[in-house]
């Protein structure tokens, strides 16, 4: 019979569902997905469909629950906009020539939540970052992450998931240009993993004479 398992992007909610929405953080809630979590993983590893030396870290933007309307000035003292009319669920507010930013406001319903983009041009929305660890014989994901969006989130998340991976041997890490940061090659390189690069992806760092743990895919 044929295995089936979660999607990337099923698992990844799996995770960090009860973290996303404040109401329900809650440790038993947390507890229970993450165990749910990983002996979805350990059955995978059971079946021999893991690969225990080669290995991908990637993240995405996951949007907030909490509405722009609701990033405000850190020192807005004044309550958020209520209803507009009995048949209006939020008031219309005006946020043209305001000049907002993670350092100066925050989301009165979530202020865990960071203002980010995906990339250049594209919209900022207030989010989470949400980060996998897949194995790369079957692209199954073996961790996940969640963190504030913030600049350092993508290496920060990826380096704590390597961490967990069991036992000393070297392993590869596959990794975007995203990831090439100073702290984030020289933390792998004395964890004694080797990291891959797209070829799009090579820069600068690659030929920063440790060709022993670094290679363009």
């Amino acid at each position: 019979m044929a295995a089936h398992f979660p999607r990337l992007s099923d698992l990844l909610l799996l995770h960090v569902s009860t973290t996303v929405q404040p109401a329900n953080r809650n440790l038993l809630e947390h507890e229970v997905s993450r165990r749910f979590f990983d002996t979805v993983v350990a059955e995978a590893r059971r079946r021999n469909l893991l690969s225990d030396d080669h290995f991908s870290v990637d993240g995405t933007l996951l949007d907030a629950w909490a509405s722009m309307k609701s990033f405000r000035p850190v020192d807005d003292t004044d309550p958020p906009p209520g209803p507009a009319g009995p048949t209006s669920r939020n008031s219309d507010v005006d946020f043209r020539g305001q000049k907002r930013s993670n350092r100066t406001h925050r989301s009165t319903t979530d202020p865990e939540a960071r203002l980010a983009r995906k990339g250049p041009g594209r919209e900022a929305r207030l989010s989470f970052a949400g980060h996998v660890l897949m194995e790369n014989r079957n692209g199954l994901v073996v961790d996940a992450e969640l963190n504030e969006a913030t600049g350092t989130a993508e290496e920060k998340a990826a380096i704590k998931m390597l961490k967990r991976i069991p036992g000393k041997r070297r392993i590869t890490v596959g990794a975007d240009k995203g990831y090439d940061t100073g702290n984030f090659v020289d933390t792998c390189w004395m964890m004694n993993q080797r990291l891959t690069w797209p070829e799009s992806g090579c820069t600068r760092r690659l030929m920063d004479g440790r060709h022993g743990m670094m290679a363009i895919a």
